[in-house]
């Protein structure tokens, strides 16, 4: 337990010290959130690294967030769960929540066909993003207020030495 602390506090420092305007870290964080909650187990990092320049945000932001995402890694059958059901009641029509589940006919292969993509990979996806954007748009609104208030202090300290602030912490909003 105490490495899952160093771990994680090790996360924050380097999400903490990163270099950026605070959209760009903000945008960076809110992105690693958003593929965090998504079940593509495998390809969040990439997602999001490829998301974030696209956007033009910063990528370390976006893959220290996804990999910090990761502590709710126990709650992920839950998680997946709710998404489905989710996903499911807006797919449906007319709205309806999808039949108790029953794992002990699944088989592994079954897992891999189209059919069972378009009825449970379809709800899922659909749900995980609708539970994402709130939580990447509060995990936006957090950082960015975190790190405008990081740039005040830089410019009130660089301003009390006399020293002139470097380009790249200056704000662009």
């Amino acid at each position: 337990m105490n490495r899952l602390k160093t771990y994680l506090g090790d996360l924050w420092k380097r999400l903490m010290e990163l270099q950026g305007t605070p959209h760009a870290i903000a945008g960076g964080v809110a992105i690693g959130i958003f593929w965090g909650f998504t079940p593509l187990f495998g390809l969040k990092t990439l997602l999001c690294l490829a998301t974030a320049a696209v956007l033009g945000l910063n990528p370390l932001a976006a893959v220290l967030a996804v990999t910090f995402h990761d502590i709710v890694t126990p709650l992920w059958p839950v998680i997946l769960r709710v998404e489905y059901e989710i996903g499911y009641w807006i797919l449906s029509n007319p709205h309806q929540l999808p039949p108790k589940m029953e794992m002990h006919h699944l088989k592994l292969h079954e897992l891999f066909s189209w059919k069972v993509f378009s009825t449970v990979g379809l709800p899922l996806m659909v749900g995980a993003v609708v539970v994402a954007i709130p939580f990447a748009a509060a995990s936006y609104a957090a950082f960015f207020a975190m790190m405008t208030r990081r740039e005040r202090r830089k410019l009130a300290k660089a301003g009390e030495s006399g020293v002139k602030p470097s380009p790249l912490s200056q704000n662009d909003h």
